[in-house]
């Protein structure tokens, strides 16, 4: 078949090698316009764009969908079916077009999870599993029939960012079938049930990552790794800003010598360790970035802070 893939970032891009190096041909990609970005206010391209140019598959950059042009150059690759990963709403237009339809790779088991970070808020809300879904894109986002859905167990400190890694390349995979089959007719077509308790995944913003240390160790441990290494959580510590990346919850205060509360609500050795009270108990900071500082593991952040 005959596809278009639409796309941005790295997790999309797995789907796209998978689907360049399958039977089928990717006649052209669309993705997001190239964005200033860095001090320097360069222009970036995505992910998706540059293994495009890399593989000579030509590329489409629209500001807007409905843009006549646009949609005029789109319909001219007569595309079977159309594979949408982690871009952004289609028109009806867009999704419509092709006769085998459009397709749509989302990062959790639907219907839970439908929105912009289904990898962080799965495992800020404490999830032991999640998984990608394939489904056929409809005038609601993230409502059209499931056609396949692939399972993932999410290990006790396991990251959004290790998560969103594996989930990639599992995804990429699913794409692939749900291509093949969708072009041979054999596929599933299962409509979400929407009477269930459904569990959201916003956008996240940055107040969403302020750390409340009044939460108990395991839920300020989950939100920590589900927003590492991005957006990543973060704390206000002697009137800066203090990002978290990796920590462990603590049931009490280790026996480790020169143990002191060096400023309220926090304990350290001055050498190796950094914990903060929380409601129930404590937790251990283990990798860190203090403001106007690169990222560090505790120890090294020790070496050269003075409370």
């Amino acid at each position: 078949m005959k596809i278009v893939f639409m796309g941005t970032p790295d997790f999309a891009v797995a789907c796209l090698d998978s689907l360049h190096k399958s039977s089928h041909t990717v006649v052209a990609v669309i993705t997001a316009p190239d964005k200033p970005t860095g001090r320097g206010l360069q222009m970036n391209m995505s992910a998706v764009k540059k293994y495009a140019i890399e593989h000579d598959i030509p590329v489409l950059q629209p500001e807007k969908l409905k843009n006549p042009e646009f949609l005029e150059i789109l319909s001219s690759y007569q595309a079977d079916m159309q594979v949408v990963v982690a871009f952004r709403m289609l028109p009806e237009l867009v999704w419509a077009m092709p006769p085998k339809g459009t397709i749509n790779l989302h990062a959790s088991i639907l219907p839970n999870y439908r929105g912009a970070a289904p990898i962080n808020w799965a495992i800020i809300n404490g999830e032991k599993e999640t998984g990608v879904s394939t489904f056929f894109i409809e005038k609601e986002i993230d409502t059209g029939n499931v056609i396949y859905t692939e399972k993932l167990s999410i290990s006790l400190n396991e990251t959004a960012g290790e998560l969103h890694d594996r989930m990639m390349y599992v995804g990429a995979a699913l794409i692939v079938k749900t291509v093949n089959d969708v072009e041979a007719g054999t596929f599933p077509s299962i409509p979400q049930d929407f009477s269930i308790v459904q569990k959201p995944a916003p956008k996240i913003f940055k107040e969403t990552c302020q750390l409340d240390f009044s939460d108990t160790s395991q839920n300020l441990h989950n939100k920590i790794r589900g927003l590492s290494p991005y957006p990543a959580a973060w704390t206000s510590f002697q009137e800066k800003q203090l990002k978290i990346f990796k920590a462990s919850p603590l049931e009490l205060l280790p026996e480790v010598s020169n143990l002191q509360e060096v400023v309220p609500g926090y304990y350290s050795d001055h050498k190796t360790v950094l914990i903060a009270k929380t409601a129930d108990a404590y937790i251990s900071i283990l990798s860190l970035q203090m403001e106007g500082k690169k990222r560090m593991e505790t120890e090294e952040f020790l070496r050269g802070y003075r409370f």
